[in-house]
This record gives structure tokens, C-alpha cells and sequence, in this order.
């Protein structure tokens, strides 16, 4: 078996020029190396995207590591619903880091490459993140329909351990489920070029530079992948019907109320997450890089890590009232 370097040249804006470097194994070309999509070929436009990019980081760090210390230290909060988000505010920790980094890196640096590696990398964490997301919102729907439709039953079947091997659970799903996609994406063979038309390595992309005759085996994977999704949709919509029942039984006003209001953030962020999911996956594919592209990845995968934090704490009494009391405000 014969083993040779092929190059081609990529020129950026500022006339740099970056390989693109295959290798040549027998007669079919193996990437080495990506090029991902660009915010802009302005430098200033470039720099004013780091920026940006810079202060939504910062803020979901900032924002995430703070529910994460509240629940941690405060004893008030150590109960299953805050445990849930709590785990919920690592998953989003971990996601924004996985693209958003990369992208200000490369908009710094006036480049648009990614290794191979770099973007199994990205593609496997960010699947294992997003299926563990989906999964612990599915397990809090359950909290949630067992502490208002069977309250006399809540402590005995939400116990810590119930609580640890739930959350266990979603974690273990993300990363079964992500070595299984990672894993079939990427025995596929690139004969399409190497040009990523997202910001970061996005399994959608990818698959338009498989080769027609082995792009079938990843079908099967996309089947079981919408099969999961709906089920746990199906699930989380199934619980709500059920709350919302005996909510509505509820005589007075104010137990309604309260009922309601410890729902609300978790359904507001299950339709934050599913609203734009369904934009990103289920409007028409163009061959061509577009602006809508770009949006719409970042609406699915950078709003839902700011929005989080905010939509929990914004109207939750007990997550402000330990807020005050970490940073000692009255």
C-alpha cells in the first residue's frame, strides 16, 4: 500500500495562504484537515465577531457557574429538582465550550482550519452534550409530574439514589449515543472536500462531503436518532398534559399558581431548545454556505446555554432569595 502527501492551497483575506493537506492512500484521499465557515473575510468585522463571541462566553460561563455554586452551597436547593439543574447547568458549561472557543480562535488568528482530530473532537462532545441536555430536561418533566401529580409519593420515588441514577443515566445515554453517531460519521470517506459550511464541525455539514455509496450507512443512525428525540418529546409533552390536569383541579388560585410557576423555566427551555432545533434541522438544505445557516446554528447551540440561567433564575423565589444569600445582599 502506497502512502504519499497530496497539497492544495487555501488563500485567506489577508493574502496568507493555508494548506490543505490530504493524504493519499492507495487511490482514495483521506482530510487531514477542515476549513470551517467564517462570521466574515473583514478583519474588522472579524475582530468585532471575537468580541462578541468573547462577552456570550463570559456570560454564560458566568451565569452557569453561578447556578452551579448556588445549589452546591446553598442546603436549601439540595433537593431533585435542583440537583437536575444543576447537572443541567454543567451540560451547558460544557457545550458552549465545545464551539464557541474554536470559532473566536480562529476569527482572531485569520484562519479557518480545524485538524481532523480537532473536529472528531468537537463532533463527539458535541453530540454527548446535547443528548445528555435532552435527556436530563426529560428526567426534570418526570420530576416535575411526580411532585404535583403524586406529591404523598415524591420523596419516596425521587430519593437521592433515584435522583443519582437518573441523572447517571442521561450522562450515560450521551455518551453511548455519542460514540455510536461520532464513531459511523467519521468511518465514512470525505471525497466531497473539506469545506465546512458552518462555524464549527456540525454533523449535517460533514455528511455533505461523504461519498454518495457509503453516505447510506449513516441513515440508520439518523432513524434512530429522530426515534430518540420523539420519544422523549412525546414523553416530556405526555408528563405536561398530566401536570397541567391537576393543576387545574387545584381549588385555590394561589396553589395553581405555585404549581405552575416551578414548572414554567423547565417548559420554556424544553421549547427553547426544541423551537430551535426544529429551525436549524427541519427548513430546506442548500448546497451553498448562507448567512441563515450561521444564525441558525447559533440560536441552537449558543442562546440555549445564556438563556438557561436566566429563564431559572428570573421568576424561581428560592434561586434568588440563595443568591442574595452567596453574595450577602439583603
Amino acid at each position: 500500500m502506497g502512502f504519499g502527501f497530496t497539497g492544495s492551497y487555501f488563500t485567506g483575506v489577508t493574502g496568507a495562504v493555508f494548506p490543505i493537506l490530504r493524504t493519499k492512500i492507495s487511490n482514495q484521499t483521506t482530510v487531514t484537515v477542515f476549513l470551517l465557515l467564517g462570521f466574515s473575510e473583514i478583519r474588522k468585522l472579524q475582530i468585532l465577531h471575537f468580541v462578541v463571541f468573547l462577552m456570550i462566553y463570559l456570560t454564560a460561563l458566568m451565569g452557569n457557574l453561578l447556578i452551579f455554586m448556588v445549589i452546591v452551597f446553598d442546603h436549601h436547593l439540595h433537593t431533585p429538582m435542583y440537583f437536575f439543574l444543576m447537572n443541567l447547568s454543567i451540560v451547558d458549561l460544557g457545550s458552549i465550550s465545545v464551539t464557541i472557543p474554536k470559532s473566536m480562535a480562529n476569527s482572531l488568528m485569520n484562519i479557518k482550519s480545524i485538524s481532523y482530530d480537532g473536529c472528531v473532537t468537537q463532533v463527539f462532545f458535541l453530540l454527548f452534550l446535547l443528548v445528555a441536555d435532552y435527556s436530563l430536561l426529560t428526567v426534570m418533566a418526570y420530576d416535575r409530574y411526580v411532585a404535583i401529580c403524586q406529591p404523598l409519593h415524591y420523596e419516596t420515588m425521587m430519593n437521592s439514589r433515584a435522583c443519582v441514577q437518573m441523572a447517571a443515566g442521561a450522562w450515560i445515554s450521551g455518551i453511548l449515543y455519542s460514540m455510536l453517531h461520532t464513531g459511523n460519521t467519521f468511518s465514512l470517506s470525505f471525497c466531497g472536500g473539506n469545506m465546512v459550511d458552518q462555524f464549527f464541525c456540525e454533523i449535517l455539514q460533514l455528511l455533505k462531503l461523504t461519498c454518495s455509496d457509503s453516505y447510506m450507512s449513516e441513515v440508520g443512525v439518523i432513524v434512530f436518532s429522530i426515534c430518540l428525540v420523539l420519544g422523549c418529546f412525546i414523553f416530556i409533552t405526555m408528563s405536561y398534559v398530566q401536570i397541567f390536569k391537576s393543576v387545574l383541579r387545584i381549588p385555590s388560585e394561589q396553589g395553581r399558581h405555585k404549581a405552575f410557576s416551578t414548572c414554567l423555566p423547565h417548559l420554556t427551555v424544553v421549547s427553547l431548545l426544541v423551537c430551535t432545533g426544529i429551525f436549524a434541522y427541519l427548513r430546506p438544505t442548500s448546497n451553498s454556505p448562507s448567512a441563515l445557516n450561521l444564525v441558525m446554528a447559533v440560536l441552537y447551540s449558543v442562546l440555549p446555554p445564556i438563556m438557561n440561567p436566566i429563564i431559572y433564575s428570573m421568576r424561581n423565589k428560592e434561586m434568588k432569595a440563595a443568591l442574595r444569600r452567596l453574595t450577602g445582599c439583603k
